[in-house]
């Protein structure tokens, strides 16, 4: 079940999407059940799809990736958004904070731009996205210049140092209300294929020999060294060194067996609080693992000293 200020509850309206977005027509047609959908295991079609929920639900004019690149299923990157402004309402009178003043980081931005796109139409909110692929952050870049309600308010930024995450893109005194995260899930490229064979064989019904994920993804998307563990065990280290510079950091877990080494990761630094946060999206169940190096008084400190509510 999907957060209860998450805009898609409700099946996709097909003739409101194709009435904003008429290139999605030619991709939609009637199932077994009676109903209008689109063909997921095709890529043109997914990507169409996204265009027209980002223009009906956030006010999106523009918005393209390039072949092969990460094309996102938009309701759960809203529930990601969606359960961390409850967080930060916690130090704030249970008030989700909204508006400019708000800085939130993006690791790992990807050409698609999804979480800054969907966090400020919903809140308000600025963000700096970081992004090691070069293609891929210019194709945020051009997303946020040619909408004027993203324009001033994300910022990209290149990581020159793909073997650093926090560490060349955090600048000294700046401050993040929160990080947000979706690591690289696979731990090699064999991996990735394997798993992208077996979505589109549940997709189609089909036996498929090689696919591309449904979704898209280059392989800086999908998978690192050591996979979803080993980047957010690396991301809780380099935080350590931005302990007060960032209220709270967060970042997805797919794998719930990561949990147990990542919380002794966590165990063994300054933090304050840690806790997972589970989402429900159908019979997936997915996790944000999130924790503070401050104490519950001095984020209440924080949120009046920085969350300006409107």
């Amino acid at each position: 079940m999907l957060h209860s200020r998450n805009k898609h509850q409700e099946r996709y309206d097909m003739e409101a999407l194709m009435k904003v977005s008429p290139e999605l027509k030619p991709f939609v047609f009637i199932n077994q059940y009676g109903s209008q959908t689109i063909d997921f295991a095709n890529p043109a079609a997914v990507k169409l799809l996204n265009k027209a929920i980002l223009k009906a639900f956030y006010k999106i004019e523009y918005w393209d990736i390039p072949l092969h690149y990460l094309c996102p299923p938009i309701p759960g990157r809203a529930d990601y958004l969606h359960y961390t402004a409850d967080l930060l309402a916690e130090s704030n009178n249970s008030q989700i904070p909204t508006g400019k003043d708000i800085r939130i980081l993006d690791v790992g931005v990807g050409a698609n731009c999804v979480y800054p796109i969907i966090g400020h139409a919903e809140y308000g909110w600025r963000f700096v996205g970081s992004e090691v692929d070069k293609t891929a952050m210019k194709s945020a870049q051009n997303i946020v210049i040619t909408n004027s309600n993203l324009k001033n308010n994300v910022d990209v930024r290149l990581q020159n140092r793909p073997d650093q995450i926090l560490e060349g893109i955090i600048r000294t005194q700046e401050l993040f209300d929160l990080v947000i995260c979706n690591p690289p899930f696979h731990a090699s490229a064999e991996e990735a294929s394997a798993s992208s064979i077996r979505k589109q064989q549940n997709l189609t019904g089909k036996k498929v020999q090689n696919a591309s994920l449904n979704f898209g993804g280059q392989s800086r998307e999908l998978w690192c060294e050591g996979g979803e563990l080993k980047f957010i065990w690396q991301m809780i280290q380099e935080s350590k060194v931005f302990a007060k510079n960032c209220l709270w950091f967060s970042s997805l877990v797919s794998k719930k067996d990561n949990l147990k080494s990542l919380y002794k990761a966590l165990d063994k630094t300054d933090v304050t609080n840690y806790r997972i946060i589970e989402m429900s999206h159908g019979q997936k169940i997915s996790r944000i693992l999130v924790w503070t190096y401050f104490s519950e008084e001095e984020r209440k400190a924080w949120a009046k000293a920085r969350f300006v509510n409107k």
